[in-house]
């Protein structure tokens, strides 16, 4: 029988890279969707060696009075999955949602992942539905979800999407792990006893273009065997 505890404090960790155009429809749509939960929360926008405005965006944005936003700035860009680590070794609250900066998973889409949480589980997974990508990003994506699921048994529909939701001790066990590589969906199943996913709508990027280039997706397929094979099981 598992013991069920409800959500108190939110954290949404969200890594950011070159996102200046995104940013202000990000911030007020992810606010938004936060003060609709009744509960705490914090926002943690993690600018991961940006090139353009981001970084400065995000001080002012933390600096506002009565500002829900803590900023975290990388000195160098590390990629999307160390961004979020870093993010999670500062949350404070009790269920830690990651969110994507390009708006093409909605934040309106955070209360269903909370509600699910509520209901027990540690991990809630998300499934795009009609996704708005590239021919390539979609069968990058394919690929990555058979890749995983054959080694780890796990069949989850849709491994590379980011908008999920972890249990703080879920977080807490990954950032136990010191690997040089790290895909978190894969080790938050590992380590989570009741996982779950729900579908969720996917749109349109409207600003700015992928940041995911072959070579950045190359380095996550890198992460993900690295991930595979030095996980304990």
């Amino acid at each position: 029988m598992f013991e069920i505890h409800p959500v108190k404090k939110v954290s949404v960790v969200i890594p950011v890279y070159n996102e200046q155009e995104s940013l202000p429809e990000l911030i007020r749509r992810t606010t938004t969707a936060c003060e609709s939960l009744g509960k705490e929360y914090e926002i943690l926008l993690i600018d991961d060696g940006s090139s353009d405005n981001s970084a400065h965006m995000l001080v002012e944005a933390s600096q506002a009075e009565n500002s829900h936003i803590v900023s975290i700035l990388l000195n160098r860009n590390y990629g999307q999955h160390s961004a979020i680590m870093a993010g999670f070794s500062h949350v404070t609250g009790d269920l830690i949602i990651t969110l994507d900066a390009d708006l093409q998973n909605p934040p309106e889409e955070i209360p269903r992942l909370v509600a699910k949480a509520d209901e027990g589980y540690d991990v809630v997974g998300t499934v795009r539905q009609n996704r708005q990508d590239s021919w390539f990003r979609k069968t990058a994506s394919k690929m990555i979800n058979r890749l995983i699921q054959r080694p780890t048994g796990k069949a989850m529909g849709d491994y590379g999407c980011m908008l999920r939701a972890y249990r703080r001790h879920i977080v807490d066990a990954m950032l136990h792990c010191h690997e040089r590589s790290t895909f978190i969906p894969i080790l938050a199943n590992i380590f989570a006893r009741r996982a779950i996913e729900i579908p969720v709508h996917h749109s349109e990027r409207e600003f700015g273009e992928s940041k995911y280039s072959f070579m950045r997706l190359i380095n996550l397929m890198y992460d993900l065997v690295t991930c595979l094979t030095t996980t304990p099981l």
